[in-house]
């Protein structure tokens, strides 16, 4: 509640940087509120400058509103291994992210978010095609199957796949402290330079929590709470993935998240996504339907409501049902009433 105005969560879902109007016109009778562009790299003028084009971004915003829709999250160019390793030109990624950072603020989008080479550790899981009900195929991970010949046959693309070309995979074990420590400090010294503009603009930084959340990752239970620690800053917070997080522990954790961030005002969005198991309980996870998992999505929502969240929500990780086609997602149909119907009942 803000000065008597009830605040509603909304639902935002993914495009890509030229969204056709059938998409957008199918989000809108879907009565999905704003898009998300998840990926940087397809920008207009990323390829050619290394950040966006602030023209071809408004135009972009300006086709997305015209079907009804806001714009709510953009991503900002990878900092990639290069710079965390110090190598040559590391500078740049930097630079890169400050000046699309300033075009995001020219453009007026609220919310941005930045990837960082090397916060997983997913060369030490398994990634393998979970069935569920009726044959549909999701997506899990264990902890189990990792070998010293698969690690040592993992390609550079590989490596660029599990997002994890930063560390010694060869090891089959994490980094050492010292290493972390040093892929923090370059962490910390890349955000100095990118909360003063978020800060000038009014724009909030997003980080999303290292997924897989494996003991140790550097955005995982105990990174990603020194993130807004390091920066008490306002405009510094969480894109909250309910699936990442229950993967490390299932609800009783997220839940627990949720009141410990959301009373502190640093949820700007979520993940919404339902899994079974955790690599707490079981060693790994299987991602499903939002119906179909351990967690009670309702009470998840109930909880956000409860710390006054009232952003954005984003149906994430998405599988196929039979019929899907390149053009017509289902599935997406199918989480965006979901996620619209427990709002109703929210809100009731």
């Amino acid at each position: 509640m803000f000065n008597g105005v009830l605040q509603m969560m909304r639902v935002t879902m993914g495009i890509g940087p030229d969204p056709s109007p059938s998409l957008l016109r199918r989000y809108s009778q879907l009565g999905v509120d704003c898009v998300d562009i998840g990926e940087a790299t397809n920008l207009p003028g990323v390829q050619e400058q290394g950040f966006p084009d602030l023209d071809s971004l408004l135009d972009i915003k300006q086709r997305v509103h015209s079907w009804g829709l806001r714009l709510n999250r953009l991503t900002l160019p990878d900092v990639g291994e290069d710079y965390f390793l110090d190598r040559e030109g590391a500078e740049r990624y930097v630079e890169n992210s400050v000046n699309a950072l300033r075009v995001f603020g020219e453009a007026g989008v609220p919310i941005a978010r930045q990837r960082c080479e090397g916060d997983t550790f997913n060369h030490l899981a398994t990634h393998y095609r979970s069935v569920h009900r009726a044959g549909m195929l999701g997506s899990g991970y264990t902890l189990g199957h990792v070998t010293p010949e698969g690690l040592a046959s993992l390609t550079p693309e590989d490596l660029r796949a599990k997002r994890v070309h930063v560390w010694d995979h060869t090891t089959g074990r994490p980094p050492t402290k010292e290493q972390l420590d040093n892929w923090w400090q370059h962490f910390v010294d890349l955000y100095a330079r990118l909360v003063p503009v978020a800060e000038e603009y009014d724009l909030k930084l997003a980080m999303h929590p290292s997924d897989n959340p494996l003991p140790d990752s550097p955005f995982g239970g105990l990174g990603f709470h020194r993130i807004i620690d390091a920066f008490p800053s306002p405009n510094v917070g969480f894109l909250y993935c309910i699936g990442t997080r229950a993967e490390a522990g299932s609800e009783p954790l997220v839940l627990q998240e949720i009141n410990h961030y959301g009373r502190k005002g640093r949820i700007f969005m979520v993940h919404f996504r339902n899994v079974r198991g955790s690599f707490a309980t079981s060693g790994g996870y299987e991602e499903v339907h939002l119906d179909d998992g351990d967690m009670n999505m309702f009470h998840i929502l109930e909880a956000l409501h409860k710390v006054g969240f009232d952003g954005c929500i984003n149906p994430d990780h998405i599988f196929q049902i039979d019929g899907d086609t390149e053009e017509v997602s289902q599935g997406a149909a199918y989480s965006i009433g979901y996620i619209k119907a427990l709002l109703a009942a929210l809100y009731a």
